[in-house]
């Protein structure tokens, strides 16, 4: 599929992001006009629809003017809730009755609520809605881990520069893949580098602690829009966004107590951490809200891409029972829950599209271990165990079994969380449990955060890693390197899939391209 030219889009903010975040860019006043400094973005976008999202400094009425151009000659103006303190002066509209296939463009401006005809200056950006041919094909990037182990935005390594190089790839969408925030990593001024120097971060009084009120999550989601590369990368770029454990605490379930030796907390109760995460993560993304009779703050959902390509959006955070060994050789819950499993092959089940990608926030085969409460738990599915499906790998093996029997073609499995990059083929013929199809699963990430060694392999599903790239030691800052993208590229012709893995500057590391309409590869 050819590259197609970035129209020219206005930029966002203006001035210096290197300053204490006593300060919080912007520095809003209350006099004048509202003012939407911390840019728009948009997300789940489909063929005839859009989310818009954006944030002002004062209770104002949201309004969002839609063009085919960039001069904005012919308009047709939506107008958007009143947002205010309740969602911490963030606001999202969704549009309808977009033409398939085309590129939007689109500027956001506030009102005051009293006074109409006072407007802020408006903050633009575009995107392209879902084609109805397939011929069109499709691009997108993903990744996931963004401020996490204490590197925040330092300016003079660049920011989170990794989303120029994603946008240079001209995206049709960004699957955000967890760990958008690190709710429980505190960033400091500084910390120190193996040759010694500093690594100097933006700071904020939200993220000098562990967040526990609603107005600390929320800073937590705010910080990293302090970052410009990002401002700009959302303008352009639509997210599917999902979450994972560092929206919350790390390595969290349902249920959970803190223990009373972690004296960051004062409140204990996960499940009181976690809706309020959860919160401040839909007032911050472009997220669609719950239908009526659906769980509410829904993660999981099908986000339809066109006749290439159906996204599976997975939450294995809500409904997953607690950490522990893993060696249960009953185990209904699982990592999705019995509702969401039973949605996930449904859903897969009626696709017609030739691509059907399952985005996980954890990996499959690889041992994820939870060390916080002092005993060797399980964190993702793997247990370490290469036998037959125990625990959480009960679930994965009814998928597996699923997809297998119903001849459902063109799945793939991407994910990130474990902060490297690497390529898995799982294989029957290599496996303890055999009842499936071959198939493959892509990591990539982390985007802002420390890298970390390659994880052990668990052979119940038979999996070969046969890419990677990770360090050799834990924790490695952004300024060490390791930093990864992958993208996936669908040709319109064809049919083929292609998924590149990615360094920070774009460089390709690794390069697979699969074939469509097969029953496993």
């Amino acid at each position: 599929m050819a590259f197609r030219p970035l129209p020219g889009r206005r930029s966002l903010l203006k001035g210096s992001l290197a300053v204490s975040a006593g300060l919080a860019l912007p520095a809003f006043t209350r006099s004048g006009r509202p003012t939407a400094e911390w840019g728009v973005q948009t997300g789940d976008v489909t063929r005839d629809s859009a989310l818009v999202w954006v944030r002002s400094d004062r209770p104002a009425r949201m309004i969002v003017e839609t063009s085919a151009t960039e001069s904005f000659r012919d308009v047709r103006r939506m107008r958007g809730p009143l947002i205010g303190p309740g969602t911490d002066f963030t606001g999202t509209t969704r549009l309808r009755g977009l033409p398939p296939g085309e590129q939007i463009h689109y500027r956001v401006l506030l009102a005051d609520p009293d006074d109409p005809r006072r407007t802020s200056a408006p903050v633009t950006g575009a995107f392209r809605t879902v084609p109805d041919r397939r011929r069109d094909g499709v691009r997108f990037v993903w990744s996931g881990d963004l401020a996490g182990q204490g590197w925040g935005i330092n300016p003079e390594f660049g920011g989170y520069r990794i989303f120029d190089a994603m946008a240079r790839l001209d995206p049709d969408f960004f699957l955000f893949s967890g760990d958008t925030v690190y709710a429980d990593g505190p960033i400091a001024a500084s910390a120190e580098l193996p040759d010694g120097s500093l690594w100097r971060n933006i700071t904020t009084e939200e993220k000098s602690k562990v967040a526990e009120s609603l107005a600390e999550f929320r800073g937590a989601f705010r910080y990293n829009l302090l970052d410009e590369h990002l401002r700009r990368f959302n303008a352009r770029v639509p997210s599917i966004v999902q979450w994972d454990d560092h929206e919350v605490r790390n390595n969290w379930y349902p249920g959970q107590r803190i223990a009373d030796t972690d004296t960051r907390y004062t409140e204990k109760s996960v499940d009181v951490l976690a809706a309020r995460a959860r919160r401040a993560f839909g007032e911050y993304f472009p997220m669609p809200t719950p239908r009526p009779g659906a769980r509410e703050g829904r993660v999981h959902r099908v986000v339809r891409q066109g006749p290439l390509l159906d996204v599976f959006v997975l939450d294995m955070r809500t409904y997953r029972n607690a950490n522990s060994p893993g060696d249960q050789t009953v185990d209904p819950q699982g990592i999705l829950g019995r509702e969401q499993l039973d949605w996930l092959k449904r859903e897969l089940a009626r696709s017609r599209a030739v691509w059907k990608v399952i985005a996980a926030d954890m990996p499959i085969g690889l041992v994820v271990p939870d060390t916080t409460e002092g005993r060797p738990h399980v964190e993702a599915v793997a247990q370490g165990d290469p036998g037959a499906p125990l625990g959480r790998e009960l679930q994965i093996a009814e998928l597996l079994r699923f997809i297998k029997h119903r001849r459902i073609t063109g799945t793939v499995w991407l994910t990130a969380d474990v902060h490297h990059t690497s390529a898995q083929h799982y294989q029957p013929a290599r496996a303890a449990f055999g009842d499936f199809e071959p198939f493959w699963e892509f990591v990539s990430g982390p985007l802002n955060a420390g890298a970390f060694p390659a994880t052990e392999l668990d052979a119940t599903f038979g999996p070969e890693r046969v890419w990677v790239k990770a360090p050799t030691t834990a924790n490695v800052s952004p300024a060490g390197g390791h930093q990864f993208f992958g993208e996936v590229d669908i040709d319109g012709g064809s049919g083929e899939l292609t998924v590149r893995l990615r360094e920070m500057g774009g460089t390709v590391l690794f390069r697979k391209t699969l074939q469509p309409g097969l029953v496993g590869q």
